[in-house]
């Protein structure tokens, strides 16, 4: 197989910014709001270009939700800004009674996910959020690859009507995905197709599977690699197609083993076509600081532990 390349990497969380901001001249009744992080979040180009439509809401997300819920009634669509742990630790009740539960179309942008905010430690690293977010009725959860996937997502979500968690993150990755491409909301993404094991990935770990699958060629290994860019709703046809033919699965994600993307595959698993999984996940655990770098290897989320993961779950085929 041919070895995957990029021509750059960048933050994800840049694709949302870049993606606000086309959104802003093409969409006049975005509006974002933002709980004072908007560098972080890369909003400070929209804030500029649409001053009358940004709100600064200062540290004060609970706030954040119930203003944007707001908004939604006056026909508007929201994006409100904060890091991950904020945009759903902090404010869960507002988003299930003011946003899920009344079905307000409120998109809540969350950066700074899982282990790779790295030195600002457990408090700030949140792995739950994508269970808490599935787990609401309603609620659309995203967790996208790449610069690309991020701007692309973040364009489709305002003309989705409904509520969204678009989860994205800090550190520069790989751009592999194409910078045109259309995002399809509960479409997974076939990256390779491959006879022997499926692997699907979500988030900064799309990557991560890719390479894994070239070190399973050089061993003789055919994995076939999915991206599951939208967790909820999940492309169960996907899943169970890819499965029937490899008879096993692996699931990586950067998130809690509970409740994650692997949790969701061994629901559509279990219900329609029996098969042995491995989970490359954070086993129960909280982060602590350290390097992204670091963290990634200490919690065996890396190249390494998707290849593990697929030569174990093939040998429980046998």
């Amino acid at each position: 197989m041919e070895k995957f390349t990029f021509t750059e990497q960048q933050d994800t969380r840049s694709g949302f910014g870049a993606g606000l901001l086309e959104l802003g001249h093409s969409n006049p009744q975005v509006v974002a709001l933002c709980a004072d992080l908007t560098g972080s979040l890369k909003m400070d180009a929209f804030e500029k270009a649409f001053p009358e439509r940004f709100f600064q809401v200062g540290i004060a997300e609970a706030n954040m939700i119930g203003l944007a819920a707001g908004f939604t009634i006056g026909g508007k669509i929201p994006f409100t800004g904060t890091f991950a742990n904020f945009s759903t630790g902090r404010v869960y009740d507002q988003i299930r009674q003011s946003v899920a539960y009344s079905g307000k179309n409120v998109k809540i942008c969350a950066s700074h996910a899982g282990l790779t905010l790295g030195e600002d430690g457990a408090t700030h690293q949140i792995l739950e959020d994508i269970g808490m977010m599935k787990m609401l009725p309603h609620m659309t959860v995203i967790n996208t690859c790449d610069f690309n996937q991020t701007k692309a997502a973040t364009i489709a979500i305002a003309a989705h009507e409904g509520p969204v968690y678009l989860r994205f993150g800090r550190p520069k990755v790989p751009i592999f995905t194409p910078a045109d491409q259309v995002f399809q909301i509960g479409k997974a993404n076939m990256i390779k197709t491959g006879q022997q094991v499926s692997i699907f990935a979500t988030g900064h770990l799309v990557w991560k599977a890719m390479k894994a699958a070239e070190i399973l060629h050089e061993k003789g290994i055919d994995a076939e690699i999915i991206n599951i860019h939208t967790i909820k709703p999940l492309d169960e046809a996907a899943v169970i197609a890819s499965v029937r033919k490899t008879g096993c699965a692996v699931s990586a994600e950067e998130h809690q083993r509970h409740g994650g993307l692997g949790d969701s595959i061994a629901q559509v698993l279990a219900r329609h076509f029996p098969a042995p999984q491995e989970y490359v996940a954070v086993d129960d655990q909280f982060g602590e600081s350290g390097t992204p770098e670091e963290l990634m290897v200490k919690y065996g989320l890396e190249t390494a532990d998707i290849v593990m993961a697929a030569e174990k779950v093939i040998a429980r085929k046998h």
